[in-house]
């Protein structure tokens, strides 16, 4: 299906866990909304941003992004993706994230995650497809939570101090510099940066130009290109910073993952 459909049945919180798959074309944005089930949003191909209350998200194909109940979000397809979704009831949620997260996808979750979308509900007790189920969620709450998220600050001047920044990401100007143009002292920003977001700016930074990168990449821009862009010195030092976030490097990322 290429569109967003209404609640179903298993996003109702009726069954325990649920797996669902959707297939999407670039492009296409969800509107803003929740789910009465906490939920684990996964794809095997193609990258995703995730908007949340508390910042964005970005997710290629070896991550996904947990989602607890209630959070209000939107997605966009920033290519073309096969979306895997595990859906969670309330009373299955022990030991699993609390908050927002981005999550290292290891082999034996994504298939189990690829074996939750093709078991046939309600589960029998006891059954191998129960099984799946519950080894699904024993992964989940072993998952490694990784940095491929951007928080939001909240007060105005910090807003717009990361919208302009986000619109110019080569702008090299460091802590004191944005300080003075917001009549800050530089330890006071840093200061509100780490309370609001709960990273450095200079943190802050090399999140957002993760996340531009991947994108980028993923529309099909050369790492040159992209690299250039985002104000590195040099493509090897992209790739340097690349590699050590995710681990591969910006040229092969999606044909590994």
């Amino acid at each position: 299906m290429n569109r967003f459909d209404d609640l179903e049945l298993y996003d109702r919180g009726v069954l325990p866990v649920v797996g669902k798959l959707r297939n999407y074309p670039a492009g296409l944005e969800s509107p803003r909304h929740q789910h009465p089930t906490a939920q684990l949003l996964y794809s095997v191909e193609g990258l995703m941003w995730v908007g949340t209350e508390r910042g964005q998200w970005i997710v290629p194909p070896t991550r996904a992004i947990w989602l607890p109940i209630g959070t209000w979000h939107q997605v966009k397809m920033v290519s073309p993706v096969r979306m895997r979704n595990i859906f969670v009831r309330q009373d299955m949620l022990a030991g699993l994230p609390e908050q927002c997260c981005v999550l290292e996808v290891t082999p034996l979750l994504r298939e189990l995650v690829l074996a939750a979308v093709d078991v046939a509900l309600p589960c029998e007790p006891g059954s191998r497809d129960e099984r799946v189920m519950m080894l699904a969620l024993d992964e989940i709450r072993r998952a490694k939570v990784l940095p491929l998220s951007l928080p939001q600050p909240a007060s105005p001047a910090l807003q717009r101090l990361c919208a302009v920044w986000l619109d110019h990401p080569d702008d090299a100007r460091g802590a004191a510099e944005w300080a003075r143009e917001l009549a800050l002292d530089p330890r006071t920003l840093q200061r509100r940066f780490r309370r609001e977001t709960g990273l450095s700016f200079g943190q802050w930074r090399r999140q957002a130009r993760l996340m531009q990168a991947l994108q980028r990449l993923a529309c099909g821009d050369s790492v040159l290109k992209v690299a250039l862009d985002l104000g590195y010195a040099s493509p090897s030092a992209f790739a340097t910073m690349f590699k050590r976030e995710l681990g591969a490097p910006p040229s092969s990322f999606f044909s590994a993952s």
